[in-house]
């Protein structure tokens, strides 16, 4: 009876150890395990669809979040919401490839879609955003969640890149790094280190990705249309100079920061009660 016992033990624990992380590849019976082996955290990894220059595919963003996801849960368990590729991209709707929805829905779309990842049952929400045209909505989503009390916490990961990181990726870089901002060397780069297979080199001189200057505006004002007055073919920097090495660089130090970041979440408590505290203390 000790040895049934002892090798249903064995079982559960080689179970627990093997289960998904993706939240569509899990098991109904997965799920307590995943909720308490994750401390009850899941990632929400946003991508885009978007062109990327005449060279990378359009889901380049998503593809990247996809990655650091998977392969960060590989070393620090959290369970990763399925591809969601709903954000901010009025700025490409006049290129091939991009879906677009209209703001209050996409903002609806994500509240909602943290209220349903909370009712599942996980307390801490890692926002992994791999569009650059994402974060100001991503940061005043999250000052939003003071708004009303919620049970559950939003992170946005957001890593500050090491030093170190910083000098080896300047060795390996070849073109100017201020132009540097979509489908060019650097997106290029860690998408060949991904998936090369998807990325097609000999188109990537095809079109011009240098900046246009065509709105003459003093700096200190910002306006909706400086990106298509800058970057017309939604195409910025030089992807025909991009290298796997250097995208190996910049996406392992990546996913090094998420690993960090889902420790640090994973074992936070204080802003669960810290905001549980705040919404005691409104005044009504």
């Amino acid at each position: 009876m000790k040895l049934v016992y002892f090798l249903l033990i064995i079982t559960l624990q080689s179970a627990a150890q093997n289960i998904p992380t993706r939240w569509d590849e899990l098991t109904a019976s997965d799920w307590p395990i995943a909720l308490e082996k994750s401390n009850y955290t899941c990632i929400l990894p946003i991508g885009i669809l978007e062109k990327h220059g005449p060279h990378a595919p359009i889901g380049s963003d998503l593809i990247h979040v996809r990655e650091w996801s998977a392969r960060a849960t590989k070393k620090e368990y959290a369970v990763v919401f399925p591809d969601y590729f709903y954000g901010q991209i009025n700025e490409a709707k006049h290129q091939y490839g991009t879906f677009s929805l209209p703001s209050k829905l996409v903002w609806d779309l994500l509240d909602e879609t943290c209220q349903e990842i909370a009712r599942n049952g996980f307390k801490r929400i890692v926002i992994v955003n791999g569009h650059g045209g994402n974060p100001q909505l991503i940061r005043y989503f999250i000052q939003t969640q003071l708004e009303r009390k919620r049970d559950y916490a939003v992170y946005f990961f957001d890593p500050i890149i090491d030093p170190t990181v910083i000098a080896k990726e300047k060795e390996l870089h070849q073109s100017d790094p201020k132009t540097d901002q979509h489908a060019g060397e650097n997106e290029t780069s860690s998408l060949l280190y991904l998936r090369p297979d998807l990325v097609k080199m000999d188109l990537a001189t095809n079109e011009s990705g240098a900046k246009q200057n065509r709105l003459p505006l003093n700096p200190d004002l910002y306006t909706a249309i400086w990106w298509f007055a800058d970057y017309p073919n939604h195409y910025a920097g030089e992807g025909a100079k991009a290298t796997a090495e250097l995208g190996k660089v910049i996406t392992e130090a990546k996913i090094e920061a998420l690993v960090k970041a889902l420790k640090s979440v994973k074992a936070d408590n204080k802003t669960l009660e810290l905001q549980q505290q705040y919404f005691d203390q409104i005044k009504h």
